[in-house]
């Protein structure tokens, strides 16, 4: 996938600041697998040596069931009910200005008809690798009541913030792939770590980042205002709100049944979500060789020595299936969140089983096609990265690919 831009209820965000901070990963693997340690920068570009992929037979190895310590019993977990008197006030609209919202402009909006309540955020946007993030800094006893009650009972969360990390959004984590624990080094700034994710429900917003955390990011002060009102009401607080703004200031709806418009003169700008193939159906062939083969055709312009490659790179076909540290799973190591997503019954069982190769290898090909495989070239290379986060992986993979291109002419 091309580097997204903002969606509409950040662009302004993105244009007031005076540089993008750029965050580059610090792990191997960051998005939506883990596999084995990069190449090392310095590596010669040596031919690869390949396996005989028509004597290999896929197998759906799981890893063995973990015995229950002893004494051991699974307590039910309890629904989230929210935080210590937090009572969810959940935004209607959401104003993104050019700069810090004045006092008076605050005020004059907390006088209108219908606004029961206001509060403004920092905000800005950062980069990974390319890829635009919108954040939020927040400070997480203001901000709590903002979000739902199941959000707003996630005690983790909210000391994740106080402790410096990050909190992506559910749809920003799958659309990347993030992986929960993983640090990323930011490039002049502080090295943050994705401590969990949570379905924030505010258009636009990738994660939030405590205040002291946004301004070590340079975020912007008071730029982002919230606006909760009676949900019958929305219309009419956009209205009122957007006539005391004028022009320079972005007003957004939040909530169901919400539209984001871009701002007048800078054309539509919605960020591209791969999507998941249909129905895609490989069968069970019998050898590792056909199964990359039929599985490539699902996207037309991929070679299917990308996908052995990867299958070699991240399990040795099938022979290390995992889980691994960071709890990716099955032949092409896919993180649950991304599978859920991305994962296809290859062969028809009525099952996408994130064990089985003869499911696992089209997911893959489903994965790598959403984000942009089959035109080749640097969108080739940049959906590669997108499977694990690293330009020498990118390098591994396709050298090895070049290897198979060889061997099977």
């Amino acid at each position: 996938m091309s580097a997204s831009r903002p969606l509409p209820g950040m662009r302004i965000l993105v244009a007031a600041l005076a540089g993008v901070i750029a965050l580059a990963t610090a792990t191997a693997a960051v998005l939506l697998v883990t596999g084995p340690a990069p190449v090392p920068e310095t590596a010669p570009a040596a031919r690869a040596e390949v396996p005989d992929l028509a004597a290999l037979t896929p197998q759906a190895l799981r890893p063995p069931a973990a015995a229950p310590s002893a004494g051991s019993t699974a307590a039910p977990q309890a629904p989230a009910t929210g935080g210590p008197g937090v009572t969810p006030t959940p935004p209607r609209l959401m104003v993104i200005s050019r700069s810090t919202l004045p006092e008076q402009t605050k005020t004059d909006i907390a006088g209108l008809r219908h606004v029961e309540k206001i509060d403004s955020f920092d905000g800005g946007a950062v980069t990974v690798a390319g890829v635009g993030l919108n954040l939020l800094a927040v400070d997480p006893a203001r901000f709590r009541a903002w979000t739902s009650r199941a959000v707003a009972g996630q005690q983790e969360l909210w000391n994740a913030l106080l402790r410096g990390e990050f909190v992506a959004d559910s749809t920003a984590a799958r659309r990347l792939g993030l992986v929960l624990g993983a640090h990323y080094q930011v490039d002049g700034g502080p090295r943050l770590r994705v401590a969990a994710s949570a379905p924030l429900g505010l258009p636009g917003v990738d994660g939030l980042v405590g205040q002291e955390t946004g301004r070590r990011l340079g975020l912007l002060p008071g730029v982002a205002l919230l606006v909760h009102g009676p949900e019958k009401a929305s219309a009419a607080l956009g209205a009122g709100v957007r006539k005391l703004l004028g022009e320079g200031s972005q007003v957004v709806a939040v909530g169901a049944g919400r539209t984001a418009k871009a701002p007048s003169g800078t054309g539509t700008a919605t960020r591209a979500r791969p999507q998941a193939a249909g129905r895609v159906t490989v069968g069970r062939p019998g050898s590792y060789l056909e199964l990359y083969r039929k599985s490539a055709a699902i996207c037309p312009g991929l070679s299917w020595t990308v996908l052995a490659a990867i299958g070699q790179v991240e399990s040795s076909h099938g022979r290390n299936n995992g889980p691994s540290s960071a709890g990716a799973q099955g032949p092409m190591q896919f993180m649950p969140a991304t599978w859920k997503a991305y994962g296809v019954d290859g062969d028809g069982d009525g099952a996408a089983d994130i064990w089985s190769p003869y499911d696992a290898v089209p997911s893959a090909a489903n994965y790598l096609c959403a984000n942009g495989a089959g035109r080749g070239g640097g969108k080739l290379e940049k959906a590669v990265w997108f499977y694990n986060h690293s330009w020498s992986y990118v390098r591994k993979v396709l050298s090895i690919a070049g290897a198979y291109a060889r061997a099977y002419p």
